[in-house]
């Protein structure tokens, strides 16, 4: 499975239990906050504040935290700052990795994002590595059980799609950043349920990975960085086989 669609289903799945649940609501409160701080408290006028909330209503977050993420943002609640921090680098086995987030202090930040690069075998690069790997687009999934093929394509492609590939379990469907919130809403009129939707850094080329065990390296680099407080996102350029999966989860 590509490293995108397959990672962002590990990590909703993971987020089921009350205490990863918990942590998402926390990051994606940073993400309101600093959507509103930039654009203003109003969905209707601010763009990426409407995503921020999509994904917190997706993450079922209570509407009173939202509520007071985006007065945070709008100064009503106090001043909070965090700044944006983007750290690239290396898996075993020659994976890119890109790990994006908000902090209120980046010198505590980077000098934890590096031990866990080094401690799962990895190693943090500097800025420009790898970034130039990866394209800004949205990037969705329906279960392949849900729609025929054909039929989804159609309505994809009308709603501003790009691609969609068949990757066994689910369709994956990408577009471009711009084109997400039409696409999404095509979908969720037609009643086409959705295992992904967000809007992510997807790898331009796939890096085959064969070896169960450097398997279980990337997934656990992947998913420390993912349970990093200070971590927004984890993108990745691999591509693993059910059976090289399956080896590396047992």
């Amino acid at each position: 499975m590509s490293g995108h669609s397959h990672w962002s289903g590990i990590k909703y799945k993971k987020a089921a239990n009350d205490a990863k649940r918990g942590k998402m609501w926390s990051k994606i409160a940073r993400m309101i906050i600093v959507s509103a701080k930039a654009g203003g408290g109003d969905p209707a006028q601010n763009l990426s504040l409407r995503y921020a909330i999509d994904k917190g209503k997706a993450a079922n977050m209570p509407k009173d935290t939202i509520e007071k993420a985006i007065k945070k943002g709008t100064g009503e609640l106090g001043a909070v700052n965090y700044e944006e921090v983007l750290y690239e680098g290396y898996a075993p086995g020659g994976i890119a990795i890109m790990a994006d987030g908000l902090t209120d202090n980046r010198s505590r930040t980077a000098p934890e994002i590096k031990k866990i690069f080094e401690r799962r075998g990895g190693s943090l690069g500097a800025t420009g590595c790898v970034n130039w790997m990866f394209s800004k687009k949205g990037l969705i999934t329906v279960r392949s059980d849900a729609i025929a093929e054909d039929d989804l394509m159609e309505i994809a492609l009308a709603a501003g799609a790009d691609d969609m590939q068949n990757t066994g379990p689910v369709y994956e469907i990408t577009c471009a950043a711009t084109a997400y919130e039409q696409l999404r809403k095509a979908l969720q009129d037609k009643k086409i349920p959705t295992e992904v939707a967000e809007i992510s850094m997807v790898a331009q080329n796939m890096v085959p990975v064969r070896n169960a065990e450097t398997a279980k390296k990337i997934l656990g680099l992947m998913e420390e960085l993912e349970d990093h407080d200070d971590v927004q996102n984890v993108y990745a350029n691999f591509d693993i086989p059910d059976e090289i999966l399956e080896a590396a989860e047992d």
